[in-house]
């Protein structure tokens, strides 16, 4: 009797154990970037300086370069339904402050996952010009297509053989 007894707490034990390692396993929800206060954001009002807008709501995710000027707050919430798995987008944000050229807060607008694309802040390749090949594979298909007076087809890669340089 006490021998299944001492058995059945070493399993349950075991049990309990096996639980508790596989719990560290099941997902969970990642916030990443500026996450808008709804508060904040609605003290922001037309008419107001870059600096009124920077002590409320932050630095800017990122802002405009050309056009007129606009700072954008990014956040993003994703969930991972099991560990070292990808992450699925369940909510995107985009804030978007928008400024006359006199530098004075113009709108406010409010864009969700809904009006746009998904937004990858974590995108962990650099994008290259060029096809998925090795590196040597490349050099040799450079070295071999090499035209000095163009291909004919009206394209050059000698900068400023088209133009009559």
């Amino acid at each position: 009797m006490r021998r299944r007894l001492v058995q059945s707490f070493a399993r349950l034990a075991l049990l309990g154990l096996a639980a508790s390692g596989l719990s560290g396993c099941i997902g969970e929800e990642l916030r990443h970037g500026y996450q808008v206060d709804q508060a904040a954001l609605a003290t922001i009002k037309p008419g107001m300086g870059p600096e009124q807008v920077l002590q409320i709501l932050g630095t800017p995710s990122t802002v405009s370069t050309v056009g007129n000027k606009s700072w954008y707050y990014i956040s993003q919430n994703t969930r991972r339904t099991i560990m070292f798995l990808g992450e699925q987008v369940e909510d995107q944000k985009v804030t978007a402050v928008y400024f006359t050229p006199g530098f004075k807060v113009e709108r406010v607008a409010l864009y969700g996952l809904q009006d746009g694309r998904i937004f990858d802040f974590i995108e962990r390749t650099t994008p290259t010009s060029g096809a998925d090949r090795a590196f040597l594979s490349q050099l040799f298909r450079g070295l071999t297509r090499y035209e000095p007076f163009g291909s004919g087809s009206g394209t050059s890669v000698v900068p400023g053989a088209n133009r009559g340089m």
